[in-house]
């Protein structure tokens, strides 16, 4: 049996939402930057979902546009993640309200 794009449409939509729903809720930036990664990789299952019903040529470059998706995100990942250890080695917190009043 195989599955329909329809529902891996609806399978990515519901990703989305738990990872935007966790990205504006959360005070911790772990896990802020947690659910825009959740939020991305919702985007490459769309994107793979849509490839699988276009034909051979088009569904391949349907496969690759993730891939460079990922490796951006990758490098975000670890630029965010080296964003917050500097900031946490400064205020000894990973509250995202306590960094609302920082100047340049």
């Amino acid at each position: 049996m195989e599955l329909q794009p329809i529902f891996i449409q609806i399978l990515a939509l519901a990703i989305f939402a738990v990872g935007i729903i966790v990205a504006i809720s959360r005070r911790n930036l772990f896990f802020v930057l947690m659910g825009i990664e959740l939020a991305l990789n919702a985007v490459n299952l769309s994107f793979v979902g849509f490839a699988k019903t276009l034909p051979a040529e088009a569904s391949l470059t349907g496969q690759i546009v993730p891939l460079f998706s990922i490796a951006i995100a990758a490098a975000e990942a670890c630029v965010g993640f080296a964003m917050v250890i500097l900031i946490f080695r400064n205020r000894e917190s990973v509250d995202a309200d306590s960094y609302s009043n920082m100047r340049g």
